[in-house]
């Protein structure tokens, strides 16, 4: 049995980002931004002038250190005890744009060496500089739970579960990621939604206009909504140390 037809790539897909808070205060954000979706065995080669608005680096992904986007996954996944997803890996995520990168969430679609779908990876980062992946196997309908066990906002405890909707993009992209309590609240909901368009040199200059220096962007609206949660009486939550490789950067 064989899952969607994978997409055509790469391709660009303009998309809207929402946050929901539910509680203990009631916030919302929405975010107009672009993503790539790529496969990590055939990155899109660029005119060397365009170079600088989308370069997908591996030292931005995974523990930095593979030498490509592949081996960084094989790794991750051998690690898990995965080791028939040696097929297609498409990947979703900001590219490097200007020597800044910032990605809230990367989405990697593992398949088997006949095209079969075998797991999704979700790596997520935080505006700490750190990172952490999450190993799910969706069920039929594209979904999947996974435990909390990583620091996204800082206004959060780590504790409760994590329920995601993640199907493969085609012509649309429609993710979801909620965070549940262990006492069944939902108190944050993020959705990420758009439309596929074509990733060649005009659409993409076409792209960067719209949404100059767009990681960036992404950063500073993060930044910019935790100054108004705490404002509106949410207090830092205490964390363990963690070491993980810096994320953002403009090396």
């Amino acid at each position: 049995m064989t899952g969607p037809v994978p997409p055509p790539v790469p391709a660009l897909y303009a998309t809207e980002v929402a946050h929901t808070r539910v509680e203990p205060v009631h916030h919302a954000l929405r975010h107009r931004t672009y993503l790539w979706l790529v496969d990590i065995d055939d990155l899109p080669v660029l005119p060397r002038p365009l170079r600088p608005l989308a370069r997908f680096d591996p030292r931005d992904h995974f523990d930095g250190t593979a030498p490509s986007l592949r081996a960084g996954i094989d790794a991750y996944l051998a690690a898990q005890g995965v080791r028939n997803a040696d097929g297609r890996v498409l990947m979703l995520a900001h590219a490097r744009v200007l020597g800044h990168v910032f990605n809230p969430l990367t989405l990697y679609w593992c398949h088997d060496g006949a095209g079969r779908p075998v797991c999704v990876v979700a790596e997520v980062h935080n505006t700490y500089g750190e990172r952490h992946c999450y190993l799910l196997h969706p069920d039929a309908r594209d979904r999947a739970e996974t435990a909390k066990e990583f620091y996204v906002s800082p206004f959060l405890d780590l504790d409760g579960t994590y329920r995601m909707r993640l199907p493969l993009p085609g012509e649309r992209l429609d993710l979801t990621v909620q965070y549940r309590r262990p006492n069944g609240s939902r108190p944050l909901t993020a959705t990420v939604r758009g439309a596929r368009g074509p990733a060649g040199p005009a659409a993409l200059l076409a792209a960067a206009l719209r949404h100059p220096w767009s990681t960036a962007a992404v950063s500073l609206g993060i930044r910019r909504h935790g100054i108004h949660l705490y404002l509106k009486g949410l207090r830092v939550r205490p964390r363990p140390p963690r070491s993980t490789p810096a994320q953002e950067g403009t090396s």
